[in-house]
């Protein structure tokens, strides 16, 4: 049986030194995801997000940063962003139509413009739905990047951006792509807005 209080110091300090270790991997990343990012605002361009499980959650959650707001000292308008995880019907049309490692593919066939930014999600960079999702993405010149995680996996040599969560844990991968995307943000607003 878990220590619990030992197992609660042991997460928090694991947690925080992922985070630290975030600013040495991938801050030159962050930095070229919000320059993409503004470019592709400033051209009426939007950003398309896809992942699984709880990256399929983190899509949400990071459009509707963008959509909403994230700084509430700022008023602003809305951006322009849709997490493809989220329509039932077509995802579970297109797991019984055309399987669902093509579901985020056929999506950004019909929704994804020349311009636009796709935010990857994969803990293990080696999910074949968005393996396939990307290779459709830079077939329509839309611009990828992967928050991923451990060693980047398949997708790591595939999108045009890679960044990396320095940790080979599922839950401080996912911690990690949530600061990040939270600072992306931010630091868009500011851009765009400040």
């Amino acid at each position: 049986m878990l220590n619990k209080e030992k197992f609660i110091e042991e997460s928090l300090k694991e947690s925080s030194e992922v985070k630290l270790k975030i600013e040495n991997a991938c801050k030159n990343e962050i930095l070229k995801a919000v320059e993409a990012l503004v470019n592709s605002f400033k051209s009426k361009n939007k950003l398309l997000l896809c992942g699984n499980g709880g990256s399929a959650a983190d899509c949400q959650h990071i459009a509707t940063e963008f959509v909403i707001r994230l700084s509430h000292n700022l008023q602003r308008p809305a951006l322009p962003a849709i997490a493809l995880t989220t329509d039932t019907s077509n995802l579970t049309a297109g797991g019984n139509d055309i399987g669902f490692e093509n579901v985020f593919a056929r999506s950004i066939e019909g929704l994804g413009n020349e311009g636009d930014v796709l935010f990857a999600i994969s803990t293990s960079g080696n999910s074949k739905n968005i393996i396939k999702a990307v290779e459709k993405a830079k077939e329509k010149n839309i611009y990828t990047i992967g928050f991923l995680g451990g060693s980047g996996g398949e997708l790591k040599s595939l999108v045009h951006l890679p960044i990396i969560i320095p940790s080979s844990n599922v839950q401080r991968i996912q911690e990690g792509h949530i600061t990040v995307a939270h600072i992306i943000c931010e630091l868009v607003e500011d851009e765009l807005f400040g």
